[in-house]
């Protein structure tokens, strides 16, 4: 499973609390459109994604042909996404410049994303749609409704998340868990609590 896919699959993404310089510059821009995109929308995208200091590619939904969906705005991709991909018309294509600080940080993301990485994406809108309801994933992984999410809870949500073609392929649930883990887990207690998950919740327990 790609980065960009698996951190929205299961609503992990580690929230930043400061910003940096974004950088957007228009590569296609639709005259009209009926619907602009906007904080809460489904959005339809075709990206690339490389790194800035070398022009690394780390992710391409073009080279799979696989169309990326995602609600703006909630913390479902990085920050710089959330920030830029506002105001859009389907068709719109952007090239994003986007500072660790708005991206994954001094962390990165596993053996992809090295720490520090200033990011590069060409992004194309394809379609904008209302959002679902919202799911509290929170709830769905705390089983036991102690309010904190152990490692054991997340591994088995996980292995329900993944496809059983990419459990086939290497996809590995343990090293997985232990990458949210390293981003979700705050305080390093070894346990997720309600205030520091990042994905979807609702502000009662």
């Amino acid at each position: 499973m790609n980065t960009m896919r698996l951190l929205v699959a299961l609503a992990f993404v580690a929230a930043v609390a400061y910003a940096g310089e974004l950088e957007v510059e228009s590569l296609h821009k639709v005259e009209s459109c009926d619907r602009r995109s906007k904080s809460g929308d489904m959005l339809t995208m075709h990206y690339t994604g490389t790194l800035a200091e070398d022009g690394k590619k780390f992710d391409s939904s073009v080279d799979r042909g696989d169309p990326f969906t995602f609600q703006l705005g909630v913390g479902q991709v990085i920050k710089g996404w959330d920030q830029a991909l506002v105001d859009l018309c389907p068709g719109d294509k952007n090239r994003l410049t986007i500072p660790p600080e708005l991206a994954y940080g001094d962390r990165g993301a596993g053996d992809v994303i090295p720490p520090g990485a200033t990011l590069v994406f060409e992004v194309e809108l394809i379609s904008i749609a209302d959002a679902p309801p919202v799911v509290n994933v929170f709830k769905q992984i705390d089983e036991d409704s102690d309010e904190h999410l152990s490692k054991e809870e997340v591994l088995q949500y996980i292995k329900t998340q993944l496809p059983a073609e990419e459990l086939e392929n290497g996809q590995d649930p343990h090293k997985i868990t232990e990458e949210i883990f390293h981003h979700e887990d705050k305080d390093r207690d070894g346990y997720i609590s309600h205030e520091e998950f990042s994905g979807p919740k609702h502000d009662e327990l």
